[in-house]
């Protein structure tokens, strides 16, 4: 009986070592499928496992492993238009009909006539019609409104090229990145110029980054009580913070308190972002995404020779600094194999 027992103590021990031995045999699952070998992988790969092996000399420790990416052209589509310019322009005909007057009165006039099909109208818009539309479109209402009628516009609002919604224009491999980084103990935040309160709606849910890990152009909120004695805040057509070009890294410490140690853009207003984290002393990754793919997105620059814009203005100056300073450029043409997730369905 002990000698039987003895024998299946020992079977039963080479099959657990058999199973451990085929289980390890096993190739570690790619952790960034949608990517190209390249020097832009590399870069990822090589930062993320120096930075996090114990006893490297480049070793950050958890709480210091901060990675900061811009939303528009960097984690989902900016062109030909930023996602929140189109939620606001398109909630100009509910104010119109709430105020009529406003119909023959530019910027809104100038909204209309592109609504109904002028593209050409776009032009007649500047910086100051945008900062009076999204004043009088965003501003003015309890944040509950806001963010109800931020979640009801992404639910129904579909891109004109690919009609789909927006939130599955997110860039496959960006997100592969986000996920690889979490993976590896970094916490990423969202450092955009566009509205804190707009990207924190879907932050989330899209990019699995939480509303306190967003860092935003936000305005200021009034405190208040209803007619029932019930608080709530206002949103006040006043800017607090605008996030974008030197206001990046100034977000940056006011919101997270800690200079990041990988940072992701892809255009003129996320220079300083990058500048800064490359300034911190350590291992530091810096990375800018380049739209050169006309046919399976978009092409514009104007560095390299690419088509200029003024929607995620990417000049020959920022690329040569990149190259100057060490910080990689992500070419979408060469280095992404995926652009959507919804290309392999």
């Amino acid at each position: 009986m002990i000698k039987k027992i003895v024998s299946g103590i020992v079977s039963t021990a080479a099959i657990l070592t058999f199973g451990t031995s085929c289980a390890t045999a096993q190739p570690a699952r790619d952790p960034l499928p949608s990517w190209n070998d390249g020097l832009a992988r590399k870069a990822i790969v090589e930062f993320v496992a120096k930075t996090t092996k114990a006893g490297s000399p480049d070793f950050v420790p958890v709480a210091e492993r901060i990675a900061t990416f811009d939303q528009d052209g960097t984690l989902w589509v900016e062109h030909p238009m930023y996602s929140q310019v189109m939620f606001c322009l398109e909630r100009v005909p509910a104010l119109v009909k709430e105020k009529p007057e406003l119909a023959k009165e530019p910027p809104f006039s100038i909204v209309l006539e592109l609504l109904h099909g002028d593209r050409a109208a776009m032009e007649k818009l500047h910086m100051e019609d945008l900062l009076k539309i999204l004043a009088a479109t965003s501003t003015g209402m309890p944040v509950e409104t806001f963010q109800a009628e931020a979640k009801k516009w992404l639910a129904e609002a579909k891109d004109r090229r690919w009609k789909k919604p927006f939130a599955e224009l997110t860039y496959q491999p960006m997100q592969e990145v986000l996920k690889y980084l979490r993976a590896n103990g970094f916490k990423t935040y969202i450092v955009t110029g566009g509205g804190q309160d707009f990207v924190r709606v879907y932050s989330e849910a899209t990019y699995g980054i939480p509303p306190e890990q967003v860092v935003g152009s936000a305005g200021a909120t009034k405190f208040g009580y209803d007619k029932e004695g019930k608080p709530f805040l206002t949103k006040e057509p006043k800017l607090l913070l605008n996030d974008n070009d030197a206001g990046k890294p100034e977000g940056i410490h006011l919101m997270i308190g800690r200079r990041p140690v990988a940072a992701f853009g892809n255009s003129t207003g996320d220079q300083q972002m990058l500048e800064y984290t490359k300034a911190g002393s350590g291992a530091r990754l810096a990375m800018l995404v380049l739209h050169d793919d006309a046919k399976r997105e978009y092409a514009y620059g104007p560095a390299t020779g690419l088509p200029d814009t003024k929607v995620g203005t990417f000049t020959q100056a920022l690329y040569d600094e990149a190259k100057k300073d060490g910080w990689t450029v992500i070419s979408i043409k060469n280095d992404w194999k995926t652009i959507f997730a919804f290309e392999n369905k």
